[in-house]
């Protein structure tokens, strides 16, 4: 009696692999199959960001109503990018732990680590900033290695080790800062990332080339696309996503550019904070959508056993998520320790991971893992920014933020899980 063969996996193409997940058609589709399609999509319970983004077009349509003149402020709106920028920047993060179906409770303490190291630098040593930031990450990835090593390779948990960091690197901050209490810091450059604005002209410079780059990448791909024969969508919805980023970046600088100072100080420019942001979306979405590397993330967060028969390194993809959220989660406690202009013993402690694990749920990446972007993560930062300015603004105490958030995360992760059910049931 012969020994069946096992199943050997075959190789497959970038080409073959992206022609199977566009669909069985090929070639461009008409606006009203589009359409159709993502109908289809969303009757399987694939949403996306459109619950986060109609929620954030709800939220911002109820402040303005409560608030007409002061959260349609021009300062109001250079605020709500500052607030917003350390929690995306840490979400960003953390969503490539999520995509795992994993989880890191150290984030934000690391960060804090992070801006501690980078501070005592400064201070102490008269590092200048360039240095002393360097040393920062490379902290933040040690710490990440040690977390990814510890999950991969030896197979805890990834909440029993996050949660132990946890509570190790606050002692460590601790002692990093000593009994002083706070650090300040002083260096210029590090001061602008959060309180600082671009030149205006600079500004106008740097929007308008960005515009022509989505625009030119859209269409290029659009024009492959099409040649090669796969999958694409109509021209007019690709145009119209061009018109729509185009609108709003152009507005927003419209009104950042003008002074939003009342006194004899001129305060105007997009604040730097915004474009640190958008290079890290730009680079993560990249990483995710163009390389080998971010398929195999969101293979082995679909599935982690078919991605090992698929001869995907699941271990190696495990820690180097742990590794980028470390990474990323010392560049948020950059930016908060500008904003503050200081660090503090409990900095990155609180609520900064809780928000920002809010952030990426509510922007729409799974808990369960294999569902997510990092705009994602841009998306629900905005969403928690414009609950608590909002709150801020119409005089509510502290608690109400606190529910409402709650509320907020509590609705983001329902949707989740009746998606999950419903592309289940669809075979999706």
């Amino acid at each position: 009696m012969s020994t069946p063969k096992p199943d050997v996996v075959q190789p497959v193409s970038d080409e073959k692999a992206r022609g199977m997940f566009s669909g069985d058609a090929a070639g461009p589709v008409s606006l009203g199959q589009y359409w159709e399609q993502y109908r289809n999509k969303l009757r399987a319970g694939d949403v996306g960001s459109l619950p986060a983004l109609l929620g954030l077009l709800l939220l911002l349509i109820v402040f303005t109503v409560a608030a007409p003149s002061t959260f349609l402020s021009t300062f109001n709106l250079a605020n709500l990018l500052t607030q917003a920028g350390s929690i995306c920047i840490l979400a960003m993060g953390i969503g490539f732990v999520l995509l795992l179906g994993h989880i890191d409770l150290s984030a934000g303490v690391i960060g804090g680590v992070g801006a501690g190291v980078m501070a005592m630098l400064m201070l102490k040593q008269g590092l200048p900033w360039y240095v002393a930031v360097i040393v920062a990450l490379l902290v933040g990835v040690a710490m990440g290695i040690f977390t990814g090593v510890l999950v991969s390779a030896i197979g805890i948990p990834s909440f029993v080790v996050t949660l132990a960091t946890f509570l190790a690197y606050q002692g460590v901050l601790l002692w990093i800062i000593g009994t002083g209490g706070t650090v300040p810091i002083n260096d210029a450059v590090i001061f602008a990332i959060s309180n600082g604005n671009m030149p205006i002209v600079f500004g106008w410079v740097v929007v308008i080339a960005s515009i022509a780059a989505y625009a030119g990448l859209n269409l290029l791909v659009y024009q492959r696309r099409r040649a090669a024969n796969l999958v694409t969508p109509p021209l007019v919805i690709i145009t119209l996503r061009i018109v729509v980023i185009a609108v709003v970046l152009l507005g927003a600088t419209f009104l950042l550019s003008q002074n939003r100072s009342k006194g004899a100080i001129v305060l105007e420019g997009i604040p730097w904070i915004a474009p640190l942001v958008g290079v890290l979306l730009v680079f993560w979405t990249f990483i995710q959508n163009r390389t080998a590397f971010g398929r195999h993330v969101y293979a082995v967060g679909g599935n982690a056993e078919a991605a090992r028969r698929a001869g995907i390194r699941v271990g190696y993809i495990t820690f180097m998520c742990f590794v980028i959220s470390s990474a990323m989660a010392v560049t948020s406690g950059i930016v908060a320790a500008s904003r503050l202009s200081s660090v503090t013993p409990d900095a990155g402690a609180g609520n900064t991971l809780l928000y920002a694990v809010a952030a990426a749920v509510i922007g729409g990446t799974s808990l369960f893992g294999g569902k997510g972007k990092a705009r994602d993560a841009i998306i629900g930062g905005l969403v928690i920014a414009v609950i608590d300015n909002g709150l801020g603004l119409l005089g509510l105490q502290a608690y109400i933020k606190y529910i409402v958030t709650g509320i907020v995360l509590l609705l983001a992760a329902s949707v989740d899980a009746l998606s999950r059910r419903r592309r289940a049931s669809a075979g999706g």
